[in-house]
């Protein structure tokens, strides 16, 4: 579309929206709205001539997203993301923590860093090995595990090693070709992570029973790095396993493993990548501090696409000297249906919801009570002079069920002002309850739709 309607250089900086219905085949039966079937998707995209136009158009964005966000009386952090798939140089997750959320991330409370957990950074400093003794393969019989192999070198050296000593070997097939991840022993691989940081691999698992059989140089449970290059296999590294660090790890033979195995002497690292999982605890990259880990739902995401789509499209326009220059993009979305669940997470108390007056159904319930008419004519007028005044109602006049019944349904939809008109109707008053704050007054008819005004203020 914009390439048939846009050419020059003077209709940019442009962008573009749409709020649409989306719908994606997948059973995810414990996810509700955060992740249905059905949802609502707005997205947007930004077209500029110059890296500095996309920086703008970016920012503008996200402050329109924190605006968005603020008004909503969502609780969310800005985290630093992987681009993944989409790629482009800059990426930006919104994450309203919940218990419930699909996401994971770290904050850092004293510096104020966030990230997602594919996107945390760690930063190791090279170790001198100058003082490590040789490589020394040593017998390790039925220790196919880190938990039984520091069980016998504690009984055989008198005690002082842990599965942080040790090296975890993790053999891989991506996309067709063996490749080994090295983590400390005490760790696992984060599969997520590993795959976020091995960009342009389409598919990758695990070393299965098979993959054994048909390569006998691999000895399960006692691989080590040392062979690799001599077998073509590429090494990727955790940067836990810094240049001269010392680690004990499989000797590549049955019952035997190698003390004194040192990075950069005893075996080559090809690529350091983020692979391993990230705790609780764990240094801040900014600040060394240590970070917490929390759940979230990703509300929101902005990306700083680049060249990379418009150059495969040949999306171009003409510049000031008439020459074509490819523009340059950004992806902004807002998952509408999430911001709504994560709201109903955030907000909701034992009564039920409790909605912000922003995205609340309706901004006043009034529940009609008793038996006579009055009550039900002056709710039904009530709601009128509201609405004029532009406050949306929703009106309970139900006869059939009892005022307890209306109550509980009142507070469980969690609309923000609740109106009782009832009992207390013969003093000339009515009951206004907040439903946020849980405070209640009594207050009399010909002041009450003011009261109500001056409460959604």
């Amino acid at each position: 579309m914009v390439k048939g309607e846009y050419s020059s250089y003077k209709d940019l900086p442009l962008s573009l929206y749409q709020i649409q219905t989306k719908y994606r085949d997948e059973p995810r039966p414990r996810s509700g709205i955060i992740r249905g079937r059905e949802f609502v998707m707005k997205d947007s995209y930004s077209f500029d001539l110059t890296d500095e136009g996309l920086s703008e158009s970016y920012m503008n964005h996200r402050a329109a997203y924190v605006k968005t966000f603020d008004r909503l009386g969502l609780k969310y952090n800005i985290v630093s993301a992987m681009s993944g798939a989409m790629g482009g140089s800059r990426s930006e997750e919104f994450l309203a923590p919940c218990e419930t959320g699909e996401d994971t991330y770290v904050l850092c409370e004293k510096c104020g860093y966030a990230a997602n957990v594919e996107a945390m950074k760690t930063t190791v400093s090279e170790v001198d090995a100058s003082g490590v003794p040789p490589l020394e393969v040593v017998d390790t019989p039925n220790t196919p595990t880190i938990d039984s192999l520091v069980e016998i070198l504690n009984e055989r050296y008198g005690g002082g090693f842990t599965g942080a000593d040790t090296l975890k070997n993790i053999l891989l097939v991506a996309d067709g070709k063996t490749i080994s991840v090295l983590v400390p022993g005490d760790r696992e691989v984060d599969m997520k992570r590993l795959e976020a940081n091995l960009p342009g691999v389409s598919e990758i698992r695990l070393f299965e029973d098979e993959d054994f059989a048909k390569n006998p140089n691999f000895v399960k449970g006692y691989v080590g790095p040392q062979d690799a290059q001599k077998l073509g296999i590429t090494v990727y590294a955790d940067p836990r396993i810094a240049p001269g660090t010392s680690w004990v790890t499989g000797a590549n033979k049955n019952g035997c493993h190698a003390l004194n195995v040192v990075n950069g002497r005893d075996f080559t690292v090809e690529k350091y990548i983020d692979a391993a999982e990230v705790r609780q605890g764990d240094a801040c990259p900014e600040c060394e501090a240590p970070v917490v880990i929390d759940r979230a739902i990703e509300i929101g995401h902005i990306f700083q696409l680049g060249r990379k789509y418009a150059q495969a499209l040949d999306l171009t326009v003409l510049d000031k000297d008439g020459k074509a220059r490819v523009v340059t993009m950004g992806s902004y979305g807002i998952g509408v249906s999430r911001a709504v669940a994560a709201i109903a997470e955030q907000t909701h108390d034992e009564l039920g919801l409790n909605w912000p007056a922003e995205v609340a159904p309706a901004k006043v319930h009034i529940v009609a009570t008793g038996k006579e008419d009055l009550p039900f004519d002056t709710a039904e007028t009530m709601a009128v002079s509201l609405e004029k005044l532009g406050i949306s109602v929703m009106l309970d006049d139900r006869r059939d069920a009892s005022p307890g019944v209306k109550f509980k349904d009142a507070e469980l939809i969690g609309n923000p002002i609740i109106v009782i008109v009832g009992k207390s109707l013969a003093q000339g008053n009515v009951e206004i309850r907040v439903r946020r704050s849980g405070e209640r007054s009594e207050i009399a008819l010909d002041v009450a739709v003011d009261e109500i005004v001056k409460l959604l203020a």
